[in-house]
């Protein structure tokens, strides 16, 4: 068998994936806001001390976490997420500051699985998930198209199980 490259995969998720991190995005940011408005009416505007300024902090913070999940995060991961199926391993790579590079032999995978959680479904998306004997676990290939990413379970599970018998 070669030597796998190392080198960044190829593909990036789907653009999809930015609708669904944006919709996680306002998720969060609804309930942040809730919590600072309840902060806000049940905090004395009058009161002494750190309180009036805490109303103020909050408030300020939950708006950067809109900013920041709603904006900045949905495109930043996009871009930083990649994915590859090559005939002799899975690429993954992931992660903003710290960068972490997977590579899993087809030679080395258990088991493939295809998960679609409630909002991936309601944008066509779903994950691969390829389980290893490894001390690394379960390789997940998040936000492909539906279709694709059943394609390319089926793939890897028939080559998976291709070079299982060939080594029997």
């Amino acid at each position: 068998m070669t030597q796998a490259p190392v080198r960044e995969p190829a593909w990036s998720l789907s653009r999809s994936a930015i609708g669904l991190w944006v919709t996680e995005g306002v998720l969060s940011s609804v309930g942040i806001g809730i919590a600072a408005i309840l902060v806000a009416v049940f905090v004395p505007a009058d009161a002494g001390g750190p309180l009036p300024l805490l109303r103020w902090l909050i408030s300020i913070a939950a708006l950067l976490w809109a900013v920041a999940t709603i904006g900045i995060r949905p495109w930043f991961r996009f871009r930083v997420h990649r994915w590859e199926v090559t005939p002799d391993a899975v690429y993954t790579l992931t992660g903003w500051l710290t960068r972490t590079w997977t590579l899993v032999p087809i030679s080395r995978i258990q088991t493939v699985d295809v998960t679609r959680g409630v909002l991936q479904q309601l944008f066509g998306l779903a994950t691969v998930a390829v389980l290893t004997a490894s001390s690394q676990g379960t390789v997940r290939v998040w936000h492909l198209e539906a279709d694709v990413a059943q394609r390319v379970a089926d793939d890897l599970a028939h080559r998976a199980e291709q070079v299982r018998d060939i080594a029997t």
